[in-house]
């Protein structure tokens, strides 16, 4: 079953963040806390919705999918932006990715978004072969630029304007 995720969620989605980036050789990188969490995705402007996965047999949560709208300045319109998608491994096979992207993939037409996007790590081949397989197109053109800690900083400083303008 899919369905959006509740407040009461946050500690396993939390879990499996941290599960994710443990897969993805960068746990360190996984900081954001359950408070965090909570505010970003039930707070007074959310930042991102979230549908979990949960198992016909137990009721357990085993996956989940968090995204947030896009806009394309070529189509003039809206589009989803994938963040995570995540189903542990103990359940993988059983169709939960497939299940939580065919929703999204709803949620784009029911919207009329044009683009549903997402990041994949180029080692991940079973990944790229499951996306493949749905009939994603991988983008090899692109490359995912980012610009955080230091070099953030040292940028934002060479802003033309007071700081205090920008907000």
């Amino acid at each position: 079953m899919i369905r959006a995720a509740t407040v009461h969620d946050v500690p396993e989605i939390h879990a499996m963040i941290r599960e994710l980036a443990a897969y993805e050789k960068a746990a360190g990188q996984a900081r954001a806390t359950e408070d965090q969490l909570r505010a970003a995705l039930f707070g007074e402007h959310p930042a991102a919705s979230v549908l979990v996965a949960e198992d016909d047999a137990t009721g357990d949560v085993v996956g989940f999918a968090l995204w947030f709208p896009r806009f394309s300045t070529w189509t003039g319109t809206r589009g989803m932006h994938l963040e995570d998608l995540y189903v542990r491994p103990r359940t993988r096979g059983a169709g939960h990715g497939k299940a939580l992207l065919a929703e999204l993939a709803a949620i784009c037409r029911d919207h009329g978004f044009e683009r549903f996007e997402w990041v994949v790590l180029d080692w991940n081949e079973p990944a790229i072969a499951f996306y493949e397989s749905l009939g994603a197109e991988l983008l090899k053109e692109w490359t995912v630029c980012r610009l955080t800690g230091g070099a953030l900083e040292r940028l934002a400083a060479r802003a033309p304007r007071p700081a205090e303008t920008a907000r």
